[in-house]
């Protein structure tokens, strides 16, 4: 990519497309174009067909999406499905028909099957079921990186994807019920804090085991395979590190401050057993996770201190 170059970042305020501006601007790219929701709703497709015919960007990364935790999928299955399809198929379709050079297209691990063999490799997709709490989200983030391997193979395309595992981060969103795992922890833990509770009770019985990504590392994977990667297969991203709810429950707890109890909810869902990805074509092109989780977590609680997305939805 010239520096010059033009790039349309899609979901610049949220926390994945926020990092991806931020490390393109580390690196001397200075024509990116942005939009917001309230200036170009991405599941409208003529609001879509008229920007990029007007715009017309060279590369894209589509970051956009409706994201939310295991009780936001559960409750809107129908919506998140839509929503994302939609932005999916309006932009990767819009970017081909005007030119788009290269376009990434952000996923998540959710796509691979409840039960695949760990770590997770990029070609069990498709070879199980999924998860159920999150099907609806995990089939419209398939969708896309189908359809972007379909018009490379149809159209001559080059549009690749990228499938992180959990991720944390500035510019999180710290919804009450629909953020994810760990700003959801941070928040609960933060507010018992204050109030100067003695317990916090967390879903499940805390014995699942993921990985966790800090956002920025995710950033540098992203434009490092906009500049070097061309191919239909998606690349995994992950931390390596593998840590159980529980543990991860004690560790937010010390970075808080936080001193109670900490309960386990078994009548809600634990949501996959395990989930770690294998990220070895990641890093044969260089790339490696910097932010170990301790100080990722206390980066991320400085963000929430800020207030910044404390209250935003979905």
């Amino acid at each position: 990519m010239n520096k010059s170059a033009k790039i349309y970042v899609a979901g610049h305020q949220g926390m994945v497309g926020s990092a991806i501006c931020r490390e393109l601007i580390r690196q001397g790219y200075t024509n990116l174009i942005i939009r917001s929701h309230e200036q170009l709703d991405l599941t409208r497709q003529d609001e879509v067909e008229r920007f990029f015919a007007e715009e017309r960007p060279e590369y894209v990364f589509l970051a956009a999406a409706k994201v939310g935790g295991i009780a936001g999928n559960m409750a809107a299955m129908a919506d998140f499905m839509y929503e994302n399809m939609m932005i999916e198929m309006n932009v990767i379709r819009s970017a081909w028909q005007n030119g788009c050079r290269k376009l990434e297209f952000l996923g998540s691990s959710c796509i691979y099957p409840r039960l695949a063999p760990q770590p997770i490799r990029e070609d069990s997709l498709l070879t199980g079921a999924l998860e159920q709490t999150n099907e609806a989200y995990a089939l419209a983030k398939i969708s896309g990186l189908k359809y972007c391997e379909y018009l490379n193979r149809q159209q001559g395309a080059e549009f690749i994807s990228v499938m992180p595992c959990n991720l944390y981060g500035p510019n999180d969103n710290y919804h009450p019920e629909n953020s994810h795992v760990i700003p959801g922890m941070l928040r609960r833990f933060h507010e018992a804090k204050e109030a100067g509770a003695e317990h916090v009770t967390c879903w499940g019985d805390g014995s699942p085991l993921r990985e966790f990504l800090y956002v920025d590392d995710l950033a540098s994977l992203c434009v490092l395979l906009m500049k070097e990667y061309s191919g239909s297969e998606t690349v995994n991203a992950g931390s390596g590190r593998e840590i159980s709810i529980r543990e991860l429950a004690e560790l937010v707890a010390k970075t808080v401050g936080f001193d109670g109890e900490i309960r386990w909810d078994t009548s809600r869902p634990n949501g996959t057993p395990r989930k770690v990805l294998d990220c070895a074509k990641a890093e044969s092109m260089g790339w490696r996770c910097r932010t170990d989780l301790e100080d990722g977590l206390r980066l991320a609680y400085a963000d929430f201190l800020k207030g910044a997305r404390r209250e935003g939805g979905v």
